[in-house]
């Protein structure tokens, strides 16, 4: 059984030329978990799989991030194969915030009637979420206020830090073994944003060796961060990931 990282895109808000960071952990080439749906996600999804997604984590809810799930309302709900059928996995303190972002508009429909999530299956969460046999821990990251922003880590297999500042002392809790990590990172940081002086600065060797770094800002940037010797990620390129460990005793 073959396990790996797909991503649709790579790109920080303004590089659309990169696509919105999205990626799809896939199981012997069948998409099991789509991270995160901005406005460009849904089309590339559909493109690389011919149907829309069963399953959905969304890290935070920036609009590089969300914005394509209205898109995804319409396209589930005018089938009623697919309505109501797509899990949406999301920490619990995140909900207002996506609410307000892509739910709270009068009338989902213009014809009225619809309650926007009946579309999906919406799953609020804390310290993570069961699918398909296999337990996600999902972890805070920092980016710009606290409880705003949320990673994922599959135990044995990968940990997707979603936007975020250094964050050494998650990592080394969820990412202590063959664990791949995709990491936030441009040339330079801000308050939201991994730079790559960040990394050097921060996290130790065995760390970024581990890392694979994707949400730059340009082609010309990721050519930068792999000419100082870290290792990109570029648009709808895949990446193996080892077997995910097995569910540990207290997961749940």
């Amino acid at each position: 059984m073959n396990w790996h990282l797909h991503f649709l895109g790579v790109g920080a808000a303004h590089a659309v030329e990169l696509g919105s960071s999205a990626a799809v952990f896939e199981r012997d080439g069948e998409p099991l978990l789509l991270i995160d749906c901005g406005p460009d996600t849904l089309d590339r999804y559909q493109a690389a799989y011919g149907a829309p997604p069963r399953a959905l984590f969304i890290t935070h809810t920036h609009m590089d991030h969300v914005a394509g799930l209205e898109r995804l309302f319409f396209r589930l709900w005018f089938d009623e194969h697919l309505r109501g059928h797509t899990k949406v996995f999301l920490h619990a303190t995140l909900l207002p915030w996506l609410q307000a972002r892509v739910a709270d508009y009068p009338g989902a429909l213009a014809e009225g009637g619809v309650n926007y999530w009946e579309a999906f299956r919406l799953v609020p969460c804390t310290r993570g979420f069961w699918l398909d046999g296999l337990w996600f821990d999902v972890f805070a990251t920092r980016h710009h206020a606290p409880g705003t922003s949320y990673g994922l880590a599959l135990d044995g297999s990968f940990v997707y830090t979603g936007d975020t500042r250094p964050i050494p002392e998650v990592l080394a809790r969820y990412a202590g073994g063959p664990e791949l990590i995709a990491h936030d990172c441009g040339l330079v940081g801000n308050p939201s944003h991994t730079g790559v002086d960040d990394i050097e600065r921060e996290y130790d060797d065995s760390l970024r060796a581990q890392c694979l770094l994707y949400h730059y800002g340009s082609a010309a940037d990721g050519a930068a961060l792999a000419a100082r010797g870290f290792r990109i990620i570029g648009t709808d390129e895949r990446v193996l990931v080892a077997r995910p460990a097995t569910p540990r005793a207290d997961a749940g």
